[in-house]
């Protein structure tokens, strides 16, 4: 075969070669519009340094994927088949079914919290399932419209790049946008090694949001926050959490709150529920099938009663403190309970918990929470809760016992005030970003969206699809434990040394 300078082959390569060029230009101008999905399902940055790491990052990640998806695919074919109508009909469809599959991973990660993969197929079927079950004609007609256009867009952009291909090379604007690019490259990781290496979380919580990001370990995350002594780790792999619970500090200068909404009873289900059991079906209830507990009893307990992660257990069952949210001694505990302690069967209590085997008579003006008994056996579970209270009927996914009590403060009494500086939970139907954080039985337990992160003492972890149970094989959300770690050690005067 003929490969000089001036034989037809090696012209038809030269040119499909910056037409491939500009073709790729054209897709990291669309590529840079769908990653803006993935910048939205996640919280803003809150400071000048972590918005320029954005910006650049966003700019620079999804050009180097995109030119990456180009030398990958359409670059090799341009060597080997060089025929220029073929190349850019085949490089049209190459390019619709990868921009389809970031419009898919950019869907899955704004609903579901993780990227595709092989691990998490069954989960993104089961999503797209019932998505393509509930569909309407004109979301349905959306989607094939969506998919005539990103074809359309790729045609026409590969016949104009080839027919305008010499006035195109004239154009200097591409030298200066690849510089950009370039330095925008340089620029972000430059930064997110300065951020690793000095803690700077608003930079290093962006690693896992764009697809193909950074890779990240468990052990060091745990070290750097005095969750794991690294020593002791290697000798007997050992845990040291004494000086964070034992520096449990009481919240100071509390607002007040008048607690003047009607009672609630919260009911808590010592032994599994009936499964007869009809009073749930009528419409005035609703029920959450998502609710994660530890299956360990006390710490499920102390996560309802005060409204704290488990971390705190010890401390404050030990000092035999009251919730400090209750403020004005509004609250009351009869049955088999732990906290001995607190007070029972106030009067006129405008909370009240019961911790009984069986489902108590219901009176219908009263308002409700049932939590069932899970049968698990493993660290967490999920388990259900009733109630005719309208403020949970909202809530999709995932929520702790930790939220029913913020939830209540909040939504029930207008005591969002008290709540947010007592408790370490989200207000059910609230959140932008639903996600979460626990631990019991010297297991970090933490959640975002559908997957379930769970962290040993000795640094060894494990990914959970909350609503199918398969485990995930996806890279270690690092910067989303170091926010979830901080949030725990919220109370112990430590946090915002981490």
């Amino acid at each position: 075969m003929n490969l000089t300078p001036h034989s037809p082959f090696s012209s038809k390569a030269s040119q499909l070669l910056s037409w491939g060029h500009w073709f790729t230009f054209a897709n990291i101008g669309l590529v840079l519009v769908i990653a803006l999905t993935y910048l939205a399902a996640d919280s803003a940055p809150n400071s000048i340094a972590g918005w320029a790491y954005m910006l650049v990052t966003w700019l620079s990640h999804t050009s180097f994927i995109t030119f990456c998806a180009f030398v990958l695919t359409v670059f090799p074919l341009s060597l080997v088949f060089p025929y220029p109508r073929h190349i850019r009909g085949m490089a049209a469809i190459i390019a619709t079914l990868g921009i389809l599959t970031l419009c898919l991973d950019a869907f899955v990660y704004y609903q579901q919290g993780y990227h595709i993969s092989l691990q998490s197929l069954p989960e993104i079927v089961s999503l797209l399932v019932g998505m393509i079950n509930g569909l309407s004609f004109a979301t349905a007609l959306f989607v094939i419209l969506l998919v005539a256009a990103i074809l359309t867009f790729e045609l026409i952009v590969g016949n104009h790049a080839w027919r305008h291909l010499e006035q195109l090379k004239s154009y200097k604007f591409p030298r200066y946008a690849t510089g950009v690019l370039v330095s925008c490259f340089a620029i972000s990781h430059l930064m997110h090694v300065w951020a690793d290496a000095n803690n700077y979380f608003d930079i290093t919580k962006q690693d896992n949001v764009l697809p193909l990001s950074y890779p990240t370990t468990a052990k060091t995350l745990l070290a750097r926050h005095e969750l794991l002594d690294l020593n002791e780790y290697q000798q007997a792999r050992t845990v040291r959490l004494e000086n964070a619970t034992t520096n449990y500090q009481l919240p100071a200068n509390l607002p007040a709150c008048e607690f003047n909404a009607e009672p609630v009873e919260i009911v808590v289900l010592t032994e599994p529920l009936d499964t007869d059991n009809s009073l749930f079906s009528d419409k005035a209830w609703f029920t959450q099938t998502q609710l994660l507990v530890p299956t360990n009893t006390l710490d499920q307990y102390f996560n309802l009663v005060y409204g704290l992660p488990a971390y705190y257990r010890s401390t404050v069952t030990e000092r035999r403190l009251t919730p400090v949210w209750n403020t004005a001694n509004t609250l009351s505990i009869s049955g088999a309970t732990p906290f001995d302690y607190l007070e029972q069967d106030i009067e006129h209590s405008k909370v009240s918990f019961l911790f009984s085997p069986k489902m108590p008579e219901v009176n219908e003006d009263k308002n409700y929470i049932v939590i069932e008994k899970s049968i698990d056996k493993s660290i967490v579970a999920q388990t259900k809760l009733h109630t005719n209270l309208p403020y949970f009927s909202n809530h999709n996914g995932l929520m702790q016992g930790n939220d029913i009590m913020m939830t209540l403060l909040d939504q029930h009494f207008n005591c969002g005030a008290l709540a947010q500086q007592t408790m370490l939970g989200n207000v059910v139907g609230s959140e932008s970003v639903n996600q979460g954080v626990n631990y019991s039985q010297g297991v970090l337990i933490a959640y975002k969206k559908d997957r379930i992160i769970l962290v040993n003492h000795d640094g060894s972890h494990k990914q959970i699809s909350a609503k199918e149970g398969f485990h995930l094989d996806q890279k270690l959300d690092t910067p989303f434990l170091v926010q979830s770690i901080k949030r725990l050690k919220q109370f112990t005067g430590k946090a915002s040394g981490l």
